[in-house]
Protein backbone atom coordinates (compact mmCIF):
# COMPACT_ATOMS: atom_id res chain seq x y z
CA UNK A 1 0.00 0.00 0.00
CA UNK A 2 1.22 3.50 -0.80
CA UNK A 3 1.67 5.83 2.16
CA UNK A 4 -0.15 8.69 0.43
CA UNK A 5 -3.31 6.58 0.33
CA UNK A 6 -3.65 7.17 4.08
CA UNK A 7 -5.55 10.27 5.20
CA UNK A 8 -3.28 13.16 6.17
CA UNK A 9 -0.12 11.86 4.48
CA UNK A 10 0.96 14.27 1.77
CA UNK A 11 4.24 14.46 -0.15
CA UNK A 12 6.20 16.01 2.73
CA UNK A 13 5.03 13.48 5.35
CA UNK A 14 5.45 10.66 2.84
CA UNK A 15 9.08 11.69 2.22
CA UNK A 16 9.78 11.94 5.96
CA UNK A 17 8.36 8.51 6.80
CA UNK A 18 9.98 6.89 3.78
CA UNK A 19 13.39 8.30 4.72
CA UNK A 20 13.19 7.51 8.44
CA UNK A 21 11.26 4.21 8.42
CA UNK A 22 10.88 2.96 4.90
CA UNK A 23 7.48 2.36 3.30
CA UNK A 24 6.93 -1.16 4.65
CA UNK A 25 7.80 -0.25 8.22
CA UNK A 26 5.74 2.97 8.09
CA UNK A 27 2.69 1.09 6.79
CA UNK A 28 3.10 -1.47 9.56
CA UNK A 29 3.24 1.33 12.16
CA UNK A 30 0.03 2.87 10.82
CA UNK A 31 -1.83 -0.43 10.59
CA UNK A 32 -0.79 -1.36 14.15
CA UNK A 33 -1.61 2.17 15.45
CA UNK A 34 1.95 2.60 16.73
CA UNK A 35 2.16 6.28 17.68
CA UNK A 36 5.63 5.86 19.17
CA UNK A 37 7.08 4.66 15.87
CA UNK A 38 5.60 7.61 13.98
CA UNK A 39 6.64 10.23 16.52
CA UNK A 40 10.15 8.77 16.69
CA UNK A 41 10.29 9.25 12.92
CA UNK A 42 9.60 12.96 13.35
CA UNK A 43 5.82 13.42 13.28
CA UNK A 44 4.21 15.47 16.03
CA UNK A 45 2.08 13.46 18.47
CA UNK A 46 -1.07 15.33 17.43
CA UNK A 47 -0.53 14.70 13.72
CA UNK A 48 0.31 11.04 14.27
CA UNK A 49 -2.85 10.65 16.36
CA UNK A 50 -5.05 12.25 13.67
CA UNK A 51 -3.56 10.05 10.95
CA UNK A 52 -4.10 6.89 12.98
CA UNK A 53 -7.66 7.81 13.95
CA UNK A 54 -8.57 8.22 10.30
CA UNK A 55 -6.68 5.06 9.36
CA UNK A 56 -8.60 2.96 11.87
CA UNK A 57 -12.01 4.63 11.76
CA UNK A 58 -12.24 6.89 8.73
CA UNK A 59 -15.98 6.90 8.07
CA UNK A 60 -16.92 6.52 11.73
CA UNK A 61 -15.14 9.81 12.51
CA UNK A 62 -17.86 11.57 10.49
CA UNK A 63 -20.03 11.01 13.57
CA UNK A 64 -18.26 14.04 15.10
CA UNK A 65 -20.05 16.72 13.12
CA UNK A 66 -19.14 19.84 15.12
CA UNK A 67 -16.20 21.27 17.00
CA UNK A 68 -18.04 20.87 20.30
CA UNK A 69 -18.70 17.19 19.58
CA UNK A 70 -15.03 16.70 18.79
CA UNK A 71 -14.08 18.49 22.01
CA UNK A 72 -16.22 16.07 24.04
CA UNK A 73 -14.67 13.12 22.17
CA UNK A 74 -11.13 14.33 22.92
CA UNK A 75 -11.97 14.98 26.58
CA UNK A 76 -13.33 11.45 26.97
CA UNK A 77 -10.14 9.98 25.52
CA UNK A 78 -8.02 12.19 27.78
CA UNK A 79 -9.90 10.95 30.84
CA UNK A 80 -9.62 7.32 29.73
CA UNK A 81 -5.91 7.70 28.95
CA UNK A 82 -5.21 8.71 32.56
CA UNK A 83 -5.96 5.11 33.57
CA UNK A 84 -3.58 3.49 31.05
CA UNK A 85 -1.22 0.90 32.52
CA UNK A 86 1.40 1.19 29.73
CA UNK A 87 2.48 3.90 27.31
CA UNK A 88 1.38 1.76 24.38
CA UNK A 89 -2.06 1.29 25.94
CA UNK A 90 -2.31 5.08 26.29
CA UNK A 91 -1.43 5.41 22.60
CA UNK A 92 -4.10 2.88 21.64
CA UNK A 93 -6.69 4.70 23.75
CA UNK A 94 -5.86 7.99 22.02
CA UNK A 95 -6.73 6.49 18.65
CA UNK A 96 -9.96 4.78 19.68
CA UNK A 97 -12.72 5.87 17.32
CA UNK A 98 -16.45 5.26 16.98
CA UNK A 99 -17.05 1.81 15.54
CA UNK A 100 -18.96 1.20 12.30
CA UNK A 101 -21.24 -1.67 13.39
CA UNK A 102 -23.27 -2.64 16.41
CA UNK A 103 -21.56 -6.04 16.48
CA UNK A 104 -18.12 -4.44 16.87
CA UNK A 105 -19.46 -2.17 19.61
CA UNK A 106 -20.89 -5.14 21.51
CA UNK A 107 -17.64 -7.10 21.13
CA UNK A 108 -15.45 -4.29 22.47
CA UNK A 109 -17.92 -3.54 25.25
CA UNK A 110 -18.05 -7.18 26.35
CA UNK A 111 -14.25 -7.36 26.43
CA UNK A 112 -14.01 -4.21 28.56
CA UNK A 113 -16.66 -5.31 31.02
CA UNK A 114 -15.06 -8.76 31.34
CA UNK A 115 -11.76 -7.02 32.08
CA UNK A 116 -13.53 -4.78 34.60
CA UNK A 117 -14.90 -7.80 36.42
CA UNK A 118 -11.50 -9.53 36.37
CA UNK A 119 -9.66 -6.43 37.60
CA UNK A 120 -12.33 -5.65 40.19
CA UNK A 121 -11.99 -9.17 41.60
CA UNK A 122 -8.27 -8.84 42.37
CA UNK A 123 -7.02 -7.93 45.82
CA UNK A 124 -4.80 -4.86 46.28
CA UNK A 125 -1.56 -6.84 46.48
CA UNK A 126 -2.26 -8.70 43.24
CA UNK A 127 -3.22 -5.46 41.52
CA UNK A 128 0.10 -3.93 42.54
CA UNK A 129 1.88 -6.98 41.17
CA UNK A 130 0.04 -6.67 37.86
CA UNK A 131 0.84 -2.96 37.59
CA UNK A 132 4.50 -3.67 38.39
CA UNK A 133 4.50 -6.29 35.62
CA UNK A 134 3.04 -3.80 33.14
CA UNK A 135 5.76 -1.31 34.13
CA UNK A 136 8.22 -3.69 32.45
CA UNK A 137 6.55 -2.87 29.15
CA UNK A 138 7.74 0.73 29.44
CA UNK A 139 11.25 -0.24 30.52
CA UNK A 140 12.88 0.82 27.26
CA UNK A 141 13.49 -2.74 26.07
CA UNK A 142 12.55 -3.78 22.55
CA UNK A 143 8.84 -4.41 22.06
CA UNK A 144 9.00 -8.19 21.76
CA UNK A 145 11.43 -8.60 24.67
CA UNK A 146 9.37 -6.26 26.86
CA UNK A 147 6.20 -8.17 26.00
CA UNK A 148 7.76 -11.57 26.76
CA UNK A 149 9.16 -10.43 30.10
CA UNK A 150 5.85 -8.70 30.96
CA UNK A 151 3.94 -11.88 30.14
CA UNK A 152 6.26 -13.89 32.39
CA UNK A 153 5.92 -11.36 35.20
CA UNK A 154 2.13 -11.47 34.88
CA UNK A 155 2.21 -15.25 35.11
CA UNK A 156 4.20 -14.92 38.33
CA UNK A 157 1.35 -12.88 39.87
CA UNK A 158 -0.97 -15.86 39.44
CA UNK A 159 -3.61 -14.04 37.34
CA UNK A 160 -4.86 -16.30 34.57
CA UNK A 161 -8.58 -15.63 34.15
CA UNK A 162 -10.61 -13.31 31.96
CA UNK A 163 -8.43 -10.74 30.21
CA UNK A 164 -5.33 -12.58 31.49
CA UNK A 165 -6.38 -16.04 30.26
CA UNK A 166 -4.37 -15.92 27.02
CA UNK A 167 -1.25 -14.83 28.90
CA UNK A 168 -1.74 -17.55 31.51
CA UNK A 169 -1.93 -20.20 28.79
CA UNK A 170 1.52 -19.38 27.36
CA UNK A 171 4.28 -21.90 28.13
CA UNK A 172 6.54 -20.41 30.79
CA UNK A 173 9.73 -22.26 29.79
CA UNK A 174 9.28 -21.23 26.16
CA UNK A 175 8.87 -17.62 27.30
CA UNK A 176 12.11 -17.91 29.30
CA UNK A 177 13.95 -19.30 26.25
CA UNK A 178 12.53 -16.53 24.10
CA UNK A 179 13.56 -13.86 26.62
CA UNK A 180 17.13 -15.16 26.65
CA UNK A 181 17.25 -15.26 22.85
CA UNK A 182 15.73 -11.81 22.42
CA UNK A 183 17.99 -10.31 25.07
CA UNK A 184 21.01 -11.98 23.51
CA UNK A 185 20.18 -10.70 20.03
CA UNK A 186 19.45 -7.18 21.27
CA UNK A 187 23.06 -5.95 21.15
CA UNK A 188 23.43 -2.49 19.63
CA UNK A 189 27.03 -2.51 18.35
CA UNK A 190 27.46 -6.28 18.36
CA UNK A 191 25.35 -8.99 16.85
CA UNK A 192 24.98 -10.63 20.26
CA UNK A 193 24.36 -8.61 23.40
CA UNK A 194 26.29 -8.85 26.66
CA UNK A 195 25.15 -11.58 29.04
CA UNK A 196 24.05 -13.98 26.33
CA UNK A 197 27.15 -16.23 26.58
CA UNK A 198 29.85 -16.38 29.29
CA UNK A 199 32.62 -17.42 26.90
CA UNK A 200 31.80 -14.59 24.49
CA UNK A 201 31.68 -12.08 27.34
CA UNK A 202 35.07 -13.31 28.60
CA UNK A 203 36.68 -13.05 25.15
CA UNK A 204 35.33 -9.53 24.69
CA UNK A 205 36.62 -8.49 28.09
CA UNK A 206 40.06 -9.92 27.35
CA UNK A 207 40.16 -8.17 23.98
CA UNK A 208 39.33 -4.88 25.65
CA UNK A 209 42.10 -5.32 28.21
CA UNK A 210 44.68 -6.12 25.51
CA UNK A 211 43.63 -3.05 23.53
CA UNK A 212 44.03 -0.94 26.67
CA UNK A 213 47.53 -2.33 27.21
CA UNK A 214 48.39 -1.50 23.60
CA UNK A 215 47.70 2.14 24.38
CA UNK A 216 50.31 2.05 27.16
CA UNK A 217 52.89 -0.29 25.58
CA UNK A 218 55.80 1.88 26.70
CA UNK A 219 54.87 1.42 30.34
CA UNK A 220 54.67 -2.36 29.83
CA UNK A 221 58.18 -2.39 28.36
CA UNK A 222 59.56 -0.30 31.20
CA UNK A 223 58.07 -2.59 33.85
CA UNK A 224 59.28 -5.78 32.14
CA UNK A 225 62.83 -4.52 31.51
CA UNK A 226 63.36 -3.99 35.24
CA UNK A 227 62.79 -7.73 35.80
CA UNK A 228 64.17 -9.35 32.63
CA UNK A 229 67.68 -8.70 31.29
CA UNK A 230 68.06 -11.33 28.55
CA UNK A 231 65.73 -11.71 25.48
CA UNK A 232 64.56 -15.17 26.50
CA UNK A 233 63.70 -13.87 29.97
CA UNK A 234 61.85 -10.88 28.47
CA UNK A 235 59.56 -13.10 26.36
CA UNK A 236 58.68 -15.32 29.36
CA UNK A 237 58.06 -12.23 31.51
CA UNK A 238 55.70 -10.73 28.88
CA UNK A 239 53.79 -14.01 28.61
CA UNK A 240 53.28 -14.20 32.38
CA UNK A 241 52.41 -10.49 32.58
CA UNK A 242 49.71 -10.65 29.89
CA UNK A 243 48.22 -13.81 31.31
CA UNK A 244 48.11 -12.35 34.82
CA UNK A 245 46.64 -9.00 33.67
CA UNK A 246 43.97 -10.34 31.30
CA UNK A 247 43.31 -13.95 32.37
CA UNK A 248 44.21 -15.19 28.88
CA UNK A 249 45.60 -18.73 28.79
CA UNK A 250 49.42 -18.66 28.61
CA UNK A 251 49.39 -21.06 25.64
CA UNK A 252 47.32 -18.58 23.62
CA UNK A 253 49.61 -15.73 24.58
CA UNK A 254 52.74 -17.73 23.66
CA UNK A 255 51.27 -18.85 20.32
CA UNK A 256 50.79 -15.22 19.23
CA UNK A 257 54.27 -14.05 20.24
CA UNK A 258 56.34 -12.65 17.35
CA UNK A 259 59.39 -14.63 16.20
CA UNK A 260 61.68 -11.61 16.10
CA UNK A 261 61.73 -7.89 16.73
CA UNK A 262 64.17 -4.99 16.42
CA UNK A 263 63.98 -4.12 20.10
CA UNK A 264 61.82 -4.55 23.21
CA UNK A 265 59.34 -1.86 22.16
CA UNK A 266 58.75 -3.46 18.76
CA UNK A 267 58.44 -6.87 20.40
CA UNK A 268 55.72 -5.71 22.87
CA UNK A 269 53.83 -3.77 20.17
CA UNK A 270 53.83 -6.77 17.86
CA UNK A 271 52.83 -9.16 20.67
CA UNK A 272 49.90 -7.02 21.74
CA UNK A 273 48.79 -6.39 18.14
CA UNK A 274 48.90 -10.09 17.23
CA UNK A 275 47.14 -11.12 20.44
CA UNK A 276 44.37 -8.57 19.84
CA UNK A 277 43.94 -9.85 16.28
CA UNK A 278 43.68 -13.42 17.52
CA UNK A 279 41.08 -12.42 20.11
CA UNK A 280 39.02 -10.50 17.51
CA UNK A 281 38.88 -13.62 15.39
CA UNK A 282 37.87 -15.68 18.42
CA UNK A 283 35.14 -13.14 19.35
CA UNK A 284 33.80 -13.16 15.80
CA UNK A 285 33.69 -16.96 15.61
CA UNK A 286 32.05 -17.29 19.01
CA UNK A 287 29.57 -14.55 18.21
CA UNK A 288 28.48 -16.37 15.06
CA UNK A 289 28.05 -19.63 16.97
CA UNK A 290 26.02 -17.99 19.77
CA UNK A 291 23.90 -15.92 17.36
CA UNK A 292 23.04 -19.03 15.34
CA UNK A 293 21.94 -20.83 18.49
CA UNK A 294 19.90 -17.86 19.72
CA UNK A 295 18.24 -17.42 16.34
CA UNK A 296 17.31 -21.10 16.31
CA UNK A 297 15.89 -20.78 19.83
CA UNK A 298 13.95 -17.66 18.84
CA UNK A 299 12.58 -19.30 15.70
CA UNK A 300 11.35 -22.22 17.78
CA UNK A 301 9.64 -19.81 20.19
CA UNK A 302 8.37 -17.31 17.60
CA UNK A 303 4.75 -18.38 17.82
CA UNK A 304 4.82 -17.92 21.59
CA UNK A 305 6.56 -14.53 21.20
CA UNK A 306 3.90 -13.31 18.77
CA UNK A 307 1.16 -14.52 21.12
CA UNK A 308 2.83 -12.74 24.04
CA UNK A 309 3.05 -9.44 22.16
CA UNK A 310 -0.61 -9.59 21.13
CA UNK A 311 -1.97 -10.81 24.45
CA UNK A 312 0.03 -8.34 26.56
CA UNK A 313 -1.01 -5.44 24.32
CA UNK A 314 -4.67 -6.46 24.52
CA UNK A 315 -4.54 -7.08 28.26
CA UNK A 316 -2.93 -3.68 28.84
CA UNK A 317 -5.58 -1.94 26.74
CA UNK A 318 -8.53 -3.67 28.34
CA UNK A 319 -7.20 -3.39 31.89
CA UNK A 320 -6.71 0.33 31.23
CA UNK A 321 -10.29 0.71 29.99
CA UNK A 322 -11.52 -1.44 32.89
CA UNK A 323 -9.85 0.95 35.34
CA UNK A 324 -11.53 3.84 33.52
CA UNK A 325 -14.91 2.10 33.80
CA UNK A 326 -14.44 1.43 37.52
CA UNK A 327 -13.25 4.99 38.23
CA UNK A 328 -16.48 6.47 36.86
CA UNK A 329 -18.87 3.59 37.62
CA UNK A 330 -19.64 3.06 33.93
CA UNK A 331 -22.23 0.51 32.83
CA UNK A 332 -23.29 -1.39 29.72
CA UNK A 333 -25.68 0.53 27.44
CA UNK A 334 -28.48 -1.24 25.62
CA UNK A 335 -28.26 -0.87 21.86
CA UNK A 336 -31.70 -0.72 20.24
CA UNK A 337 -32.27 -1.31 16.54
CA UNK A 338 -36.05 -1.38 16.20
CA UNK A 339 -36.63 2.17 17.46
CA UNK A 340 -34.73 5.44 17.80
CA UNK A 341 -33.86 6.92 21.16
CA UNK A 342 -31.29 8.16 23.59
CA UNK A 343 -32.48 7.48 27.13
CA UNK A 344 -30.58 7.52 30.43
CA UNK A 345 -31.47 6.73 34.02
CA UNK A 346 -29.29 8.25 36.75
CA UNK A 347 -26.69 9.56 34.30
CA UNK A 348 -23.62 11.46 35.52
CA UNK A 349 -21.37 13.87 33.67
CA UNK A 350 -17.86 12.38 33.56
CA UNK A 351 -16.12 15.75 33.32
CA UNK A 352 -17.84 16.92 36.54
CA UNK A 353 -16.98 13.66 38.27
CA UNK A 354 -13.35 14.13 37.31
CA UNK A 355 -13.36 17.55 39.00
CA UNK A 356 -14.84 15.98 42.16
CA UNK A 357 -17.90 18.21 41.79
CA UNK A 358 -21.17 17.25 43.45
CA UNK A 359 -23.12 15.45 40.74
CA UNK A 360 -26.88 14.93 40.79
CA UNK A 361 -27.78 11.91 38.61
CA UNK A 362 -30.26 12.76 35.87
CA UNK A 363 -32.94 10.70 34.16
CA UNK A 364 -33.82 11.89 30.67
CA UNK A 365 -34.85 10.65 27.24
CA UNK A 366 -36.06 11.53 23.79
CA UNK A 367 -37.42 9.08 21.24
CA UNK A 368 -39.17 5.74 21.62
CA UNK A 369 -37.52 4.44 24.77
CA UNK A 370 -38.35 1.71 27.26
CA UNK A 371 -36.33 3.08 30.15
CA UNK A 372 -36.73 0.84 33.21
CA UNK A 373 -37.42 2.04 36.73
CA UNK A 374 -37.86 5.45 38.29
CA UNK A 375 -39.86 8.38 36.96
CA UNK A 376 -39.79 7.81 33.24
CA UNK A 377 -39.72 10.62 30.68
CA UNK A 378 -42.57 10.58 28.16
CA UNK A 379 -41.92 8.13 25.33
CA UNK A 380 -42.36 8.97 21.67
CA UNK A 381 -41.29 12.63 21.58
CA UNK A 382 -38.37 12.98 19.19
CA UNK A 383 -37.47 16.50 20.32
CA UNK A 384 -37.37 18.17 23.73
CA UNK A 385 -37.12 21.91 24.33
CA UNK A 386 -35.28 22.28 27.64
CA UNK A 387 -35.92 25.41 29.67
CA UNK A 388 -35.21 26.69 33.13
CA UNK A 389 -32.90 28.32 35.60
CA UNK A 390 -29.57 29.83 34.76
CA UNK A 391 -26.78 27.60 36.11
CA UNK A 392 -29.40 24.88 36.16
CA UNK A 393 -27.32 22.24 34.40
CA UNK A 394 -28.99 22.45 30.99
CA UNK A 395 -25.71 22.61 29.08
CA UNK A 396 -24.27 19.89 31.30
CA UNK A 397 -27.25 17.67 30.43
CA UNK A 398 -26.57 18.17 26.71
CA UNK A 399 -22.90 17.32 27.26
CA UNK A 400 -23.84 14.22 29.27
CA UNK A 401 -26.09 12.97 26.48
CA UNK A 402 -23.26 13.61 24.02
CA UNK A 403 -20.86 11.63 26.26
CA UNK A 404 -23.29 8.71 26.48
CA UNK A 405 -23.89 8.56 22.72
CA UNK A 406 -20.18 8.84 21.90
CA UNK A 407 -19.05 6.26 24.46
CA UNK A 408 -21.74 3.82 23.36
CA UNK A 409 -20.78 4.12 19.68
CA UNK A 410 -17.12 3.65 20.61
CA UNK A 411 -18.06 0.37 22.29
CA UNK A 412 -17.33 1.74 25.77
CA UNK A 413 -19.53 1.63 28.90
CA UNK A 414 -21.46 4.78 29.76
CA UNK A 415 -21.96 6.94 32.91
CA UNK A 416 -25.53 5.89 33.71
CA UNK A 417 -27.25 3.15 35.67
CA UNK A 418 -29.30 2.34 32.56
CA UNK A 419 -29.04 3.65 29.02
CA UNK A 420 -30.81 2.89 25.77
CA UNK A 421 -29.05 4.10 22.65
CA UNK A 422 -29.97 3.83 19.00
CA UNK A 423 -27.07 4.36 16.63
CA UNK A 424 -26.79 7.63 14.76
CA UNK A 425 -24.62 8.76 11.87
CA UNK A 426 -24.03 12.28 13.15
CA UNK A 427 -23.89 14.02 16.53
CA UNK A 428 -24.46 17.77 16.29
CA UNK A 429 -23.49 19.21 19.66
CA UNK A 430 -23.44 23.01 19.73
CA UNK A 431 -22.60 24.87 22.93
CA UNK A 432 -23.66 28.44 23.61
CA UNK A 433 -21.09 30.81 22.17
CA UNK A 434 -21.17 34.44 23.30
CA UNK A 435 -20.92 36.01 19.85
CA UNK A 436 -23.58 38.05 18.17
CA UNK A 437 -22.97 38.69 14.48
CA UNK A 438 -24.07 37.49 11.06
CA UNK A 439 -20.90 35.48 10.52
CA UNK A 440 -21.41 33.39 13.65
CA UNK A 441 -25.06 32.80 12.76
CA UNK A 442 -24.16 31.67 9.26
CA UNK A 443 -21.38 29.34 10.40
CA UNK A 444 -23.64 27.85 13.08
CA UNK A 445 -26.45 27.18 10.61
CA UNK A 446 -23.93 25.63 8.21
CA UNK A 447 -22.80 23.23 10.95
CA UNK A 448 -26.20 22.21 12.35
CA UNK A 449 -28.52 22.08 9.31
CA UNK A 450 -26.66 19.95 6.69
CA UNK A 451 -26.48 16.79 8.88
CA UNK A 452 -30.27 16.75 9.10
CA UNK A 453 -30.72 17.20 5.36
CA UNK A 454 -28.52 14.17 4.62
CA UNK A 455 -30.00 10.70 4.59
CA UNK A 456 -28.34 9.61 7.84
CA UNK A 457 -29.64 9.56 11.41
CA UNK A 458 -28.82 12.63 13.51
CA UNK A 459 -28.73 13.54 17.19
CA UNK A 460 -29.14 17.32 17.71
CA UNK A 461 -27.92 18.84 21.00
CA UNK A 462 -28.13 22.63 20.66
CA UNK A 463 -27.55 25.09 23.51
CA UNK A 464 -29.13 28.57 23.58
CA UNK A 465 -29.29 29.16 19.84
CA UNK A 466 -30.78 32.58 20.58
CA UNK A 467 -27.43 33.81 21.89
CA UNK A 468 -26.11 34.35 18.35
CA UNK A 469 -28.88 36.51 16.86
CA UNK A 470 -31.60 39.00 17.84
CA UNK A 471 -34.44 37.59 19.98
CA UNK A 472 -37.26 37.92 17.43
CA UNK A 473 -35.40 36.15 14.66
CA UNK A 474 -33.92 33.65 17.12
CA UNK A 475 -37.36 32.35 18.11
CA UNK A 476 -38.39 31.92 14.48
CA UNK A 477 -35.14 30.22 13.52
CA UNK A 478 -35.20 27.96 16.58
CA UNK A 479 -38.79 26.96 15.86
CA UNK A 480 -37.66 26.12 12.34
CA UNK A 481 -34.80 23.95 13.67
CA UNK A 482 -37.15 22.09 16.00
CA UNK A 483 -39.59 21.53 13.13
CA UNK A 484 -36.82 20.40 10.79
CA UNK A 485 -35.53 17.96 13.42
CA UNK A 486 -38.97 16.37 13.77
CA UNK A 487 -39.64 16.29 10.02
CA UNK A 488 -36.29 14.65 9.30
CA UNK A 489 -36.89 11.99 11.98
CA UNK A 490 -33.86 13.14 13.93
CA UNK A 491 -33.55 13.17 17.72
CA UNK A 492 -32.89 16.44 19.48
CA UNK A 493 -32.68 18.45 22.68
CA UNK A 494 -32.70 22.25 22.34
CA UNK A 495 -31.86 24.45 25.35
CA UNK A 496 -33.56 27.85 25.26
CA UNK A 497 -35.06 30.67 27.29
CA UNK A 498 -37.62 31.32 24.51
CA UNK A 499 -39.98 28.43 25.21
CA UNK A 500 -43.11 30.61 25.27
CA UNK A 501 -42.19 32.04 21.86
CA UNK A 502 -41.93 28.57 20.32
CA UNK A 503 -45.53 27.55 20.92
CA UNK A 504 -47.13 25.69 19.38
CA UNK A 505 -44.44 23.06 19.03
CA UNK A 506 -44.74 20.51 16.25
CA UNK A 507 -46.15 17.08 17.04
CA UNK A 508 -43.68 14.73 18.77
CA UNK A 509 -41.93 17.66 20.45
CA UNK A 510 -42.31 18.66 24.09
CA UNK A 511 -41.09 21.24 26.59
CA UNK A 512 -39.22 20.25 29.76
CA UNK A 513 -38.07 22.47 32.59
CA UNK A 514 -35.40 22.79 35.29
CA UNK A 515 -36.34 24.76 38.40
CA UNK A 516 -34.47 26.79 40.98
CA UNK A 517 -35.82 25.90 44.42
CA UNK A 518 -34.40 28.54 46.71
CA UNK A 519 -31.34 29.86 48.48
CA UNK A 520 -29.18 27.93 50.89
CA UNK A 521 -28.14 29.32 54.28
CA UNK A 522 -25.02 30.59 52.48
CA UNK A 523 -27.31 32.34 49.96
CA UNK A 524 -26.22 29.92 47.23
CA UNK A 525 -28.81 29.16 44.56
CA UNK A 526 -30.28 25.68 45.01
CA UNK A 527 -31.40 23.96 41.82
CA UNK A 528 -33.12 20.65 41.17
CA UNK A 529 -31.12 19.57 38.13
CA UNK A 530 -33.57 16.79 37.27
CA UNK A 531 -35.81 18.18 34.48
CA UNK A 532 -39.56 18.11 34.97
CA UNK A 533 -41.21 16.76 31.88
CA UNK A 534 -43.76 18.70 29.80
CA UNK A 535 -43.29 21.76 32.03
CA UNK A 536 -41.70 25.14 31.30
CA UNK A 537 -38.81 25.74 33.71
CA UNK A 538 -38.44 28.97 35.65
CA UNK A 539 -35.28 30.94 36.28
CA UNK A 540 -36.87 32.60 39.35
CA UNK A 541 -34.78 35.81 39.27
CA UNK A 542 -36.03 36.77 42.74
CA UNK A 543 -33.52 34.27 44.18
CA UNK A 544 -30.63 36.04 42.46
CA UNK A 545 -31.89 39.50 43.41
CA UNK A 546 -32.39 38.32 47.00
CA UNK A 547 -28.75 37.27 47.19
CA UNK A 548 -27.59 40.59 45.73
CA UNK A 549 -29.66 42.54 48.28
CA UNK A 550 -28.31 40.43 51.14
CA UNK A 551 -24.68 40.68 49.99
CA UNK A 552 -24.71 44.45 49.34
CA UNK A 553 -22.64 46.26 51.98
CA UNK A 554 -22.73 49.70 50.41
CA UNK A 555 -26.08 51.51 51.14
CA UNK A 556 -26.24 53.08 47.66
CA UNK A 557 -25.57 49.74 46.02
CA UNK A 558 -28.18 48.10 48.23
CA UNK A 559 -30.78 50.73 47.27
CA UNK A 560 -30.10 49.92 43.60
CA UNK A 561 -30.71 46.22 44.13
CA UNK A 562 -33.87 47.01 46.12
CA UNK A 563 -35.23 48.83 43.05
CA UNK A 564 -34.68 45.59 41.10
CA UNK A 565 -36.37 43.69 43.93
CA UNK A 566 -39.49 45.77 43.51
CA UNK A 567 -39.36 45.13 39.76
CA UNK A 568 -39.31 41.33 40.13
CA UNK A 569 -41.64 41.31 43.12
CA UNK A 570 -40.47 42.66 46.47
CA UNK A 571 -42.67 40.26 48.39
CA UNK A 572 -41.03 37.26 46.67
CA UNK A 573 -37.58 38.67 47.37
CA UNK A 574 -38.34 39.20 51.04
CA UNK A 575 -39.76 35.69 51.27
CA UNK A 576 -36.60 34.11 49.84
CA UNK A 577 -34.43 36.15 52.20
CA UNK A 578 -36.61 35.14 55.12
CA UNK A 579 -36.46 31.46 54.12
CA UNK A 580 -32.67 31.55 53.88
CA UNK A 581 -32.31 33.21 57.30
CA UNK A 582 -34.81 30.80 58.87
CA UNK A 583 -32.81 27.86 57.47
CA UNK A 584 -29.61 29.33 58.90
CA UNK A 585 -31.15 29.82 62.35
Amino acid sequence: MRLEEYWGIGPKTNALLTERLGVERAVAAIESTDIRELTAAGLSRGRATRILRRATGAEAMDLLATRDTRDVYKELLDLAEEHAVTDHAADRIRVLTPLPTREEMEDRLSAILAARDAWGGLDDETRRGVLDAFDRYDSGESGALAAVRTARALQDTGVDAGVFEQIGSLDGSTLDDAARALAGLAGEDDRVGAGADETLDRLRSQLGQVEDLSATAAEVVEQLQSDARRPDEFQDALTRYLSDETGIDTARVRDTMPRAAADAHDFVDAALRDLASDLRNAVGEREQEVAATLEDDLAAAQETVDAAVESVDDAALYVSLARFALAYDLARPTYVADRETIAVRDARNIALQDRDAAVQPITYAVGDHELPGGREPPAGDRVAVLTGANSGGKTTLLETLCQVQLLAQMGLPVPADDAEVSLVDTIVFHRRHASFNAGVLESTLRSVVPPMTDSGRTLMLVDEFEAITEPGSAANLLHGLVTLTVERDALGVFVTHLADDLEPLPERARTDGIFAEGLSQDLELEVDYQPRFETVGKSTPEFIVSRLVADASDPTERNGFEVLARAVGEEAVQRTLSDARWTES
